[in-house]
């Protein structure tokens, strides 16, 4: 996808590696840049809900999603040094297929002084199925002084 570049990837991956949920949740950042991360996160059986599905906790999916979400805020052009979620509603449309990776995609698609605002999506491997989850967020955002 257009907009995703080395750099930015790069960063995603430092911020989410400093984050010790997302290392026990085991997310990986896919893509970043110009405000669009995609990350993903590996079926577990520590993470599932209910075993006798095995289908995944809702609460790992929107730990993935809100943090896709942020990093999404940090990877806009605007320039962010820091974030943190302000408000998020996340729907659930389906369980997630047992034993499949989950990825998520969230673009930062407007920003302003203190704000900015995230659409995200998470899909299972079948994604003939359409999403898991889809989500709309606020995301504080903090700026280098006289930016």
């Amino acid at each position: 996808m257009s907009g995703h570049d080395d750099r930015a990837t790069e960063a995603a991956r430092q911020f989410i590696a400093a984050l010790p949920h997302c290392r026990a949740l085991g997310m990986e950042v896919e893509a970043a840049g110009g405000g669009s991360v995609t990350m993903s996160m590996p079926w577990s059986e520590a993470l599932v809900g209910d075993p006798r599905t095995g289908v995944i906790h809702g609460g790992a999916i929107s730990a993935l999603m809100d943090t896709c979400g942020g990093a999404a805020v940090m990877s806009h052009p605007t320039g962010a040094l820091t974030t943190a979620t302000m408000d998020l509603r996340i729907d659930y449309m389906r369980a997630a297929e047992p034993r499949q990776r989950i990825t998520a995609r969230a673009i930062c698609h407007h920003v302003t002084r203190s704000v900015a605002f995230v659409r995200a999506e998470a899909c299972d491997e079948a994604s003939d199925k359409g999403p898991v989850a889809v989500a709309n967020g606020a995301f504080t955002l903090e700026r280098a002084s006289g930016e």
